[in-house]
């Protein structure tokens, strides 16, 4: 706004003194022209007349009114195109001069601008002078035959009046100008910048949200018609959204890590509760004063088989941990056909009351994985069914390559089943069968040392590799499937 006025100012001015000049020069042409015209001769009338004064020589002020007066003005000077217009002749000895006035005539000249006349002197360049009482004017003189000096003048006030209507004319319009610029600015503005104010609001909604702990639930957004990529404030609602988008994700991961963390603690207070509490009860009773070696030596060895177990339990806790943290596996080719025989060789020997059998392609089935994990991921669904199915039951793994085509030695996606004959998987138990310490004590046989995280870390490994694993169950029949895709992209569960 102080641009525009500044800009009107300057035009303003500049066209105040254009015209000021061009008002001057206009004068200063028709004193040009007054000038060529023929000037009075004193003592000389411009016309005969027939007695008296009027036939006398103009000699004095009176003569030379009087002659100007019977005289057409186009004799005596200039017809005159302007309010009134100066004649002066001066010599040594007095001032003639007159004013000619379009509705009085001829006007004698003031004293006071009679001897501020007698100071100009013969100059072919107009100048500006005070007359006195008749204020401004714009003079031109120049010598006559007789030694005299003409004068001939106009008054700067119809110039200066005009010149002061048009700076009027001009404030109005140049105020009423900057008045309707403010408005529309005004109104423009407050209409441009009404979506940064909605987004403003946003980011006031947001700095009111706490987000120093617990879940955080971040569902506020500037409204889609404010993130335009074609204006300023709209690419700014835009970078807004993708910041809160952005804050969202990591305050949910902070949420995921600390609930992890919340569950690893209690999964590790919970389970190691009692092996510690066995192994503080079998120490007390191996220091107990008196105590017979065979008790000693028992107490020792249920010790050891209680630190074993917990030993067990703290590493499974530990690679879940790793896994809902997502750290990388290991990716390397992995021959799932070598890994299935050797599983199920080290369950046959573990377990020698069940029936163990294999039912494998007649090519090796090649994929990309990590090794380690995979092999814990069938060893778990093998330990799974031995220990939740009675003596005599058989266990079989079938291990299939999707597409019978594939040729040996190239990736392929890959079906890995552990099927046994067992009594099943209670209803109530399938739900939560892959979550940690569930364990089924209804449909299948409690054994001793089950820690409950076997299935759990089944479904964490085989979702980092991009697999899926299923139960199908029913009485005398469960079947876990665990498909792995042909290219695996290890990733977190």
């Amino acid at each position: 706004m102080l641009l525009v006025l500044l800009v009107a100012g300057v035009v303003g001015i500049s066209t105040q003194l254009i015209l000021n000049r061009y008002v001057v020069k206009q004068i200063d042409n028709q004193l040009s022209t007054d000038l060529r015209s023929d000037p009075v001769e004193i003592g000389r009338p411009a016309r005969p007349a027939a007695s008296g004064a009027a036939g006398a020589a103009a000699t004095t002020e009176g003569a030379f009114l009087a002659i100007c007066s019977a005289n057409n003005p186009s004799k005596v000077g200039p017809q005159p195109r302007y309010q009134e217009n100066l004649v002066a002749i001066i010599d040594q000895n007095s001032v003639l001069a007159t004013v000619f006035n379009r509705q009085t005539g001829c006007q004698a000249v003031p004293d006071d601008a009679r001897e501020l006349l007698r100071q100009i002197t013969a100059s072919s360049s107009p100048k500006t002078v005070v007359l006195g009482s008749l204020g401004p004017y714009r003079v031109q003189s120049t010598r006559m035959a007789s030694g005299a000096t003409q004068v001939v003048g106009l008054p700067l006030s119809a110039g200066v009046g005009v010149l002061n209507q048009l700076s009027r004319t001009m404030m109005l319009v140049i105020g009423g100008g900057l008045l309707v610029a403010a408005i529309a600015s005004y109104l423009l503005i407050g209409r441009t910048l009404r979506p940064l104010d909605r987004v403003a609001a946003t980011a006031r909604q947001v700095s009111g949200v706490r987000l120093d702990s617990g879940k955080v639930n971040l569902p506020i957004r500037v409204p889609e018609a404010d993130t335009s990529p074609f204006t300023e404030i709209g690419q700014v609602g835009a970078a807004l959204n993708q910041l809160l988008g952005h804050v969202g994700q990591a305050l949910d991961a902070r949420e995921r890590s600390e609930q992890q963390v919340r569950q690893f603690v209690a999964d590790a207070s919970h389970e190691l509760r009692t092996p510690l509490a066995a192994i503080r009860g079998y120490a007390e009773l191996a220091t107990r004063p008196f105590a017979d070696p065979e008790t000693i030596n028992h107490a020792l060895r249920r010790v050891d088989s209680e630190s074993v177990r917990m030993s067990h339990l703290v590493n499974d806790l530990l690679l879940l941990a790793r896994l809902d943290a997502g750290r990388p596996m290991e990716q390397s080719t992995v021959d799932l056909t070598s890994l299935v025989v050797d599983v199920v060789s080290d369950a046959r020997v573990a377990g020698p009351e069940h029936r163990w059998q294999l039912d494998l392609p007649a090519t090796p089935v090649i994929t990309v994985g990590d090794s380690a994990g995979l092999h814990q991921v069938l060893a778990n669904l093998l330990s799974n069914a031995a220990t939740h199915t009675p003596p005599g039951c058989t266990v079989t793994v079938t291990l299939a390559a999707d597409g019978n085509h594939c040729a040996a030695g190239t990736l392929a996606a890959a079906t890995l089943t552990v099927s046994d004959d067992g009594p099943g998987i209670a209803p109530e138990v399938l739900p939560d069968l892959f979550h940690r310490f569930v364990r089924s004590g209804t449909a299948r046989s409690r054994a001793a040392g089950s820690t409950g995280l076997g299935l759990a870390i089944v479904a964490a490994v085989v979702r980092a590799h991009g697999g899926t694993v299923a139960v199908n169950t029913r009485p005398g029949s469960t079947d876990f499937t665990v498909h792995l895709p042909a290219q695996i992209e290890l990733s977190a569960p």
